[in-house]
């Protein structure tokens, strides 16, 4: 997993009316909580543009007032119409309790059903995974070789080293659907 360097500063008052006030001096409130008390503090929304607007996954190591910490992006939370972030939430990594993360699907490989004429559908864009932050990758890897006209593979049918991927097994990660010309194709065929 790649890591990104962050700073904030400590914030005590708590509330509506003071978020209100973070947030017009372009800043943005933040929670981070996990192994000890909540630590409560303030980031600009600059320093986390790149950590926001990225399909990509990060360990955070954060610095507040000089406590450094590692930690990784729980939630986010966004205003409604303007879509200026109004919130983010941190989980604290402890080194020897797992994690659950969202794990971006990357697809590897030309399947057998788009040689034929098919088209290969990613319907899963992340996965949901369950295990120590040190063992987390960048990216699940799909190999789709296999993969024959209308057929599907499912999340039951991945398996990782020292993960477990907590989606439902029969959730649709990648199919390769029959387009109009491979179904003309295949008529011909049968007669």
């Amino acid at each position: 997993m790649k890591t990104f360097e962050l700073s904030g500063v400590t914030r005590t008052d708590l509330g509506k009316k003071p978020s209100k006030a973070v947030r017009n001096d372009n800043a943005i409130p933040c929670v981070m909580y996990g192994t000890g008390s909540n630590t409560h503090f303030t980031v600009t929304e600059s320093d986390v543009r790149k950590l926001i607007y990225t399909p990509e996954i990060f360990e955070v190591h954060l610095t507040v007032d000089g406590k450094k910490s590692v930690a990784v992006m729980k939630d986010l939370q966004f205003h409604p119409v303007t879509d200026k972030v109004l919130h983010i939430d941190f989980l604290e990594v402890d080194k020897k309790k797992p994690i659950v993360l969202s794990v971006p699907v990357k697809v590897e490989g030309l399947a057998e059903g788009v040689k034929a004429g098919g088209k290969l559908s990613l319907e899963l864009r992340k996965l949901k995974v369950k295990a120590l932050c040190k063992d987390i990758p960048e990216n699940l890897v799909v190999n789709v070789e296999k993969l024959g006209l209308g057929k599907t593979l499912k999340a039951g049918q991945l398996s990782y080293p020292n993960l477990e991927i907590l989606n439902n097994k029969d959730n649709v990660i990648v199919a390769v659907k029959l387009t109009r010309a491979a179904r003309g194709l295949a008529a011909k065929g049968e007669k």
